[in-house]
């Protein structure tokens, strides 16, 4: 059970050597807590040096999961209060489980499943076990988006707003040769870079009435939604040969683009502390639960099984 008092929660990480990993390690330290245990297959974990050099790290889950159970058996004071999981998105919902029942609460990286129907499962364990499972929404914490979804409840426009989204984010060979690069473990591109745009999109703008994907490739996607209040044209890319002559230009690497009705609005800076401010936010009691994860998982489950209209 996670400690009540005012000591530092103990934090592991599953999946430390991944892309987003340091992110949450910056966030445990900035909000003045502790990394404890780590898991990943790969070793390349230096990183974790820059926290702590007692944190015990494992290579194999079950040597893990049996630290884990041995902390408990001993009453230990370095007893998992969290979890923080950035493993690959196929495995979120395996490790999910093991947080939980080991006595943690879960802190879930995007997406926290692939499937919609997994969520209802882990709604029933959560139930169960009494603990708690938090997603990572990062954008909504972003005060342009924030901003933005206040004006339009005020605004209360009678028609629809016109929207274009344009995301576009380099990456290399490396990508379709690891785990990102499987439809089956990532989801796809529409999971994997744009999970976060569609849940901010369904978060301001309401539900989805329809869509029609338009083109979907291993690096593309690109497709219409009929939102209550929004029509939006978006485009998803990993492809470098997609970005702006402006931006390629200026040595970029990453665009991105959110016009409505033909204004943009900017977002792109702001967002390396957003994981600090989400941190802070779940250990207040105030963290993204399953049912705030709930519509953008179902509307990225259907735009990656529709058929293209462009193949």
């Amino acid at each position: 059970m996670t400690d009540t008092t005012n000591r530092p929660k103990n934090f592991a990480i599953i999946g430390a050597a991944g892309y987003i990993a340091p992110r949450h390690m910056q966030a445990i330290r900035d909000t003045g807590h502790r990394i404890v245990a780590a898991l990943d297959k790969s070793d390349s974990v230096g990183i974790l040096d820059r926290y702590a050099y007692d944190i015990a790290f494992f290579t194999e889950f079950e040597r893990f999961d049996r630290f884990a159970e041995k902390l408990i058996h001993e009453g230990s004071d370095r007893q998992f209060d969290y979890v923080s999981i950035c493993s690959p998105n196929y495995l979120h919902d395996a490790h999910i489980r093991f947080a939980l029942r080991v006595g943690a609460d879960a802190i879930c990286e995007k997406p926290l499943v692939l499937n919609p129907w997994n969520l209802d499962a882990l709604a029933e364990i959560e139930k169960n076990l009494q603990r708690h499972i938090y997603t990572i929404l990062q954008l909504r914490l972003h005060p342009s988006i924030a901003g933005l979804k206040k004006k339009v409840e005020q605004e209360k426009k009678p028609g629809k707003y016109d929207i274009s989204l344009q995301y576009i984010t380099s990456r290399g060979n490396w990508y379709h040769h690891s785990w990102k690069g499987d439809i089956a473990k990532s989801g796809g591109v529409a999971t994997n870079i744009g999970i976060h745009f569609f849940d901010m999109l369904l978060w301001i703008f309401g539900s989805c009435h329809e869509f029609a994907v338009l083109e979907s490739t291993p690096t593309k996607m690109a497709g219409h939604l009929e939102l209550e209040k929004a029509r939006v044209k978006w485009l998803l890319s990993i492809d470098y040969d997609d970005l702006p002559v402006q931006v390629r230009s200026q040595q970029k690497t990453t665009y991105r683009s959110l016009l409505i009705d033909g204004h943009e609005i900017e977002f792109s800076e702001g967002f390396t502390d957003l994981h600090t401010v989400s941190y802070r936010e779940i250990l207040a009691g105030r963290g993204f639960s399953i049912d705030d994860s709930r519509a953008a998982i179902q509307l990225v489950y259907e735009l990656r099984n529709a058929k293209p209209e462009r193949p």
